[in-house]
Order: structure tokens, then C-alpha cells, then sequence
């Protein structure tokens, strides 16, 4: 029967939903993901499976796994797993699915809405007495009728879509590689190229991987592009877009605000000029991240470790 090995830091409650779909007669563990290498190196050597969470692992470790069928991993993220080696092994990658763009998806809403409502400003005005220091009436906005743009159409752009078209706004994407004509339809969106999604968003949210492509994919130049009222919302990676660039817009007034999920550093450091900023919402990188998520991301991973198992090609294959 195939060995699944499970390195994490989730709690043993969640490490036990993501795993509850295993089929019974797999054996399958969870360890945390900071032991030692050569104690992960042992605990793999003969297995069939491996499942990470965090998305790293020691390099050393894989040279070790001599039956590794599948590196499977729990987030949609991969930029830190080492991909030459894993192809030079011929052992495949594969990341989560989208399982869960749901909950970035959701998260996406909230930063928009924290932002145009003035969540957190509120929520402190009201907790110090200053009941209707701001005017929302000259202040605050709504998506219906707005103009919002998506930087990448994967499964968690289409998620965000999807949402938008109910609350009444018009939806711009930007991807290199075009959906198809009946998904468009599907979703009512208009791809665009980058620059004129800049150009014609209110509100600019970034849903792609970071890699040599997308790294500073929003840096000075097109922070200058956008409208001077239009937002920036980031909810997939730091680096995508150009921190110092950001905070120079920001002071400039070249955009109106953000919400951000993920910064350059993390954690940042407490004197980053960006955090200076009352008009920028700012969360852990959480997004992604949700008690209803695991069960979700479970299973697709043992569908997923089930198909290789029976000869199939993965899904959700990452490539070097």
C-alpha cells in the first residue's frame, strides 16, 4: 500500500482534515515541518508520497526519497521549492488546484470593501468617541458601477469574477494566455492588455504566481498609469509588485489606496514606510486561508495522489 508522508504546521486538528480523505488502507502521517532534515530524510526514504505545508523542503531530502512518486503540495505557491532538482529526480510537482481560491476569492472582497468603506478608520473612530469623524458621504464609495480589473484569470481571478459581476461591476482581465471565448461569456469579462486595464480599472487586483515574469509585473510605470481614485489590491505575492514604487504612489496620491495581503518582506519590519499609510489595509498573508479551506484542499490532494497511483498523469502539474 502506498506511504504518504505529511510535513507541516498545522495544528494536528487541521493536519487530521487534511488528510481524513486518504482510503483506509493507506498509510499516511503527519510530521511537523522543522524537524530535522535528516530525520525527514529517514521518514521519506521509502515513501510513496510526499505532502508539504509549507511549500519548501530541504534538497537533501528529496535526493534521499528513492520512491517518490509525487511532491504534492497544500498551497497554490511554489516558488521556493527547489524544481531543476525535482526535475532532474523525474519526481513531479504538483500545487493545490485552486482549492483555495475560494477563500482568496472572499478575501479579495473584503480588502475592496475594507478599503472603499473605511472599515478599520471606522472601527477605531467609533472605539475612541469620535462617532462620524469621517464622512462617508464624501468618502466612501460602492463596486456597483465600477470599472474593476483582474491581473490574472487562473482559479482564483475567475473566483473574483464571478463575485463581481452579482455586486453590479464591470470586470477587465489581463492574462497572458487567454480563456476561452465561452468562459469570457460565461463570466462576462473583457481582456484587455496590461496597460489599458491600468488605465480604465477603478480597482486593480493581482491574482498571479510570482516567477522572472511577474516579479515588479506593478512597479512605478504602471502605478502611474492608474487612475488617481482607482485602489490596488495584491492577495498573491509581495513581490509582484514594486514596494518602493508603491509607496511613492501612495505619498503622491498617484493612487487613491490599497489593501495587501502580502508584502515584500514577511513579516515586515515594523518601520517599513509603507505601514505609515492610513489609507492601505493591511493583513498577514491570510488569504488564502480559512477553517473551511482544509477539507477542500484534502480532497484534491488524495484524488490527486490516487490518480498518479493508478498510472495517471497528476493534476495541477508544476513545471521548471
Amino acid at each position: 500500500m502506498p506511504k504518504v508522508i505529511f510535513f507541516t504546521q498545522l495544528v494536528p486538528e487541521l493536519a487530521q482534515q487534511v488528510i481524513a480523505p486518504a482510503p483506509s488502507e493507506w498509510v499516511v502521517s503527519f510530521h511537523p515541518h522543522d524537524i530535522p532534515a535528516a530525520e525527514k530524510a529517514r521518514l521519506t526514504a521509502d515513501a510513496d508520497f510526499l505532502i508539504l505545508f509549507p511549500s519548501a523542503i530541504e534538497e537533501s531530502v528529496l535526493r534521499e526519497a528513492q520512491r517518490l512518486k509525487l511532491v504534492q503540495l497544500v498551497s497554490a505557491g511554489f516558488e521556493r521549492m527547489p524544481l531543476e532538482l525535482l526535475d532532474e529526480l523525474a519526481i513531479p510537482l504538483a500545487n493545490n488546484g485552486g482549492t483555495n481560491a475560494i477563500d482568496v476569492a472572499e478575501h479579495t472582497f473584503a480588502l475592496i470593501l475594507g478599503v472603499y468603506r473605511r472599515l478599520t478608520e471606522m472601527d477605531r473612530n467609533v472605539r475612541n468617541e469620535c462617532w462620524k469623524a469621517i464622512d462617508s458621504g464624501m468618502t466612501t464609495f460602492t463596486i456597483q458601477g465600477k470599472t474593476v480589473g483582474i491581473v490574472g484569470l487562473g482559479h482564483i481571478g475567475r473566483e473574483v469574477a464571478a463575485r463581481l459581476v452579482p455586486f453590479g461591476a464591470q470586470v477587465l482581465y489581463y492574462d497572458p494566455y487567454p480563456v476561452q471565448a465561452e468562459v469570457e461569456r460565461a463570466l462576462q469579462v473583457e481582456r484587455v492588455e496590461l496597460h489599458e486595464l491600468l488605465q480604465r480599472s477603478d480597482v486593480v487586483t493581482l491574482h498571479v504566481p510570482l516567477n522572472e515574469q511577474t516579479h515588479h509585473l506593478i512597479g512605478a510605470s504602471e502605478l502611474a498609469r492608474m487612475k488617481s481614485s482607482a485602489i490596488l489590491i495584491n492577495t498573491c505575492r509581495g513581490p509582484v509588485v514594486d514596494e518602493a514604487a508603491l509607496i511613492q504612489a501612495l505619498e503622491s496620491g498617484a493612487i487613491q489606496a490599497a489593501g495587501l495581503d502580502v508584502l515584500r518582506e514577511e513579516p515586515t519590519d515594523p518601520h517599513n514606510p509603507i505601514l505609515q499609510f492610513d489609507n492601505v489595509i493591511f493583513t498577514p498573508h491570510v488569504a488564502g486561508v480559512t477553517y473551511d479551506t482544509w477539507e477542500r484542499r484534502g480532497q484534491f490532494i488524495f484524488e490527486n495522489l490516487q490518480r498518479v497511483w493508478a498510472g495517471k498523469e497528476p493534476l495541477s502539474l508544476v513545471r521548471a
